[in-house]
């Protein structure tokens, strides 16, 4: 089985060894760009299973990176490895298409486990289950799983795969209540014991694509001190 490709995009030389010396112990083919622009040269002249990716870099910051790889078409995951911790930055990386978000300092095994989580889901499709239906609607909405294709009134909606893969998880619930903790261990693979925002930003996200009127969701509801259900009238 050929190994698994990660480019990493950090230009502190010294962290950049270290992960790419680490990242070799567990088997994985490491490539290493030091600023953002080589980044994201290396990123769309060559296949890779995974790309971690630091915000703060020289020439082109991770942001501009994401969102040309995005832009492009590039569907590989990111794991976004920063300093950058407030909650802002995090939105902004999980608008631009991120799949994980990791602040530095961090611990090594748990950065290893979450590499290869989002590497087993590559391999395994990523959605965590049966997809759902070839195409379901609700009220205005529409989503056609052959072609992870959604429509609101008619028009292409863009969503990353991560609101994608969460916007099926909840259709696959049938009005069923789910929670954060399910949404984090079925969409992104996390333990049940980890404690994110991650699923409340893209839900956000999900509501801001998806609703009229993202204050007062008519679709994807919260149900206090449980998570999310998709109110709908599914057909």
């Amino acid at each position: 089985m050929a190994k698994k490709r990660i480019l990493v995009v950090e230009d502190n030389t010294d962290l950049a060894y270290g992960l790419r010396n680490n990242l070799e112990i567990e088997g994985y083919d490491v490539e290493v760009a030091a600023d953002g622009k080589a980044g994201l040269e290396r990123a769309l002249a060559r296949e890779h299973d995974l790309v971690v990716l630091d915000l703060m870099l020289p020439r082109l910051d991770g942001y501009h990176v994401l969102r040309r790889l995005r832009q492009e078409g590039v569907e590989t995951p990111v794991l976004i490895l920063t300093a950058r911790g407030e909650e802002a930055d995090k939105v902004q990386g999980f608008r631009l298409g991120a799949d994980q978000y990791v602040t530095k300092p961090f611990g090594l095994l748990e950065l290893l486990a979450r590499v290869g989580r989002l590497l087993d889901r590559e391999g395994t499709g990523g959605n965590g289950g049966a997809d759902v239906e070839n195409t379901v609607r609700f009220g205005d909405i529409e989503v056609d799983s052959a072609a992870r294709r959604v429509r609101r009134a008619g028009e292409d909606v863009t969503l990353t795969p991560k609101e994608y893969e969460l916007l099926a998880a909840l259709i696959r619930r049938h009005g069923q209540a789910v929670s954060r903790q399910d949404l984090l261990r079925e969409v992104w693979g996390y333990p049940s014991m980890v404690v994110s925002r991650t699923v409340d930003t893209h839900v956000a996200e999900l509501r801001r694509k998806l609703e009229a009127d993202p204050s007062r969701p008519r679709y994807i509801v919260t149900v206090r001190k449980i998570g999310y259900r998709l109110e709908s009238d599914i057909r």
